[in-house]
């Protein structure tokens, strides 16, 4: 069919994303129909816009509404033939007839209390013959004479041809039996999900001062290292296990990003050393609010990154937001906006804080107005 056109196809962000389709199956779910209601899902974009960690958000979204467990399948088709997906030939009993043996991926459990997601991860990058092989998949819901259990939902994703990635054209009869979106790249959606699930501070506070930096794929580039989101969460993950000293960790965090935003990054992390005492302000202390932009935000992502370890103590959390009211009025809207991503339920905890509750009747109605 030529390279997929998105032209007609919706876009959404990642956050936009996972509400449309959760909502979407937990109505299905909660509403007892079949969950072969909902066609398959095609997600395409570029290469770590966050295509896989959404359908793991969609599938906590899921086990948070329904209360039901969500089991993850998640299938390369690169790597299997298209005879893999049938199972290995063997004879009956009577050595009549072959039977196939089910291929141990699709063992699934088809418990009432239990959803499954079967996710065709890097679908594009399959050669055609394999793609072929997944029409029954995802239409028919079979793999040769293997059935998927009813409580089982499709998602596939890949690359598009113009993303430079290993990519083959999908064929009009597969396309054809998908449901097609385009995920774009968004802050606001990587922010939450960087806050509550613990990406360092340093990573969020240096995005939120260079947000163009989030998503630095070109197709047209040759460049090997680059910044996307899966990158980042990398940068994250050598902060939080490996050493927090940027400096350090420089030649490694450059082999992720790229060496132009890795030394942007070590440049901004001097500002750290000049911020005032983050368990001070927990403590009800009230230090020196920083002047400078990018210590402004620097302050918030570390007090964010305290308040999500220190969540239950509330009297201190309250401190942080009598302490955030010193601050510009711009970057105590982030601040608070921040800790409502702490945890699904959060904002309602928080409402037991009067410097909270205080602080909604005030200024909340600014929250969608938050520095840019």
């Amino acid at each position: 069919m030529g390279d997929v056109k998105l032209t007609n196809v919706p876009s959404m962000t990642v956050g936009k994303l996972i509400d449309v389709l959760g909502d979407s199956y937990c109505s299905v779910l909660g509403n007892g129909l079949p969950v072969r209601t909902m066609p398959s899902v095609m997600l395409w974009g570029p290469p770590g816009v966050g295509k896989s960690q959404a359908v793991r958000q969609i599938a906590s979204k899921i086990e948070n509404k329904t209360g039901r467990k969500v089991n993850v399948t998640d299938v390369r088709l690169l790597l299997f033939n298209p005879i893999d997906l049938r199972g290995i030939p063997t004879a009956n009993a009577e050595k009549t007839l072959a039977v196939w043996l089910r291929p141990q991926i699709f063992q699934m459990d088809d418990s009432s209390d239990v959803v499954n997601i079967l996710f065709l991860d890097e679908i594009s990058a399959a050669p055609q013959s394999v793609q072929a092989a997944a029409y029954q998949i995802t239409l028919d819901r079979t793999v040769g004479e293997h059935r998927l259990p009813d409580n089982c939902i499709v998602i596939a994703a890949g690359n598009r041809t113009t993303d430079k990635s290993v990519a083959y054209k999908m064929p009009k009869a597969l396309a054809n039996r998908l449901l097609h979106i385009d995920v774009e790249g968004s802050f606001e959606s990587w922010k939450e999900w960087a806050v509550r699930t613990g990406i360092n501070p340093k990573v969020t506070g240096f995005l939120s001062f260079k947000r163009n930096y989030l998503m630095g794929f070109d197709a047209g580039s040759d460049d090997l290292a680059f910044a996307t989101p899966r990158s980042w969460e990398m940068v994250s993950n050598l902060l939080n296990g490996i050493d927090s000293d940027i400096n350090k960790m420089y030649p490694l965090i450059a082999g992720l990003v790229g060496t132009g935003v890795a030394v942007e990054f070590r440049t901004w992390d001097k500002v750290y050393k000049d911020l005032p005492g983050i368990e001070d302000i927990f403590k009800g202390k009230m230090p020196q609010v920083p002047k400078s932009t990018d210590a402004l935000y620097a302050l918030t992502s570390s007090m964010t990154a305290y308040a999500r370890e220190h969540k239950e103590d509330l009297t201190a959390i309250g401190n942080s937001i009598r302490y955030s009211e010193a601050m510009p009025p711009d970057f105590g809207i982030v601040l608070l906006k921040d800790y409502m991503y702490i945890a699904p339920d959060y904002r309602e905890k928080l409402m037991l804080v009067p410097e909270f509750v205080k602080w909604m009747q005030t200024k909340g109605k600014f929250l969608n107005g938050s520095v840019r």
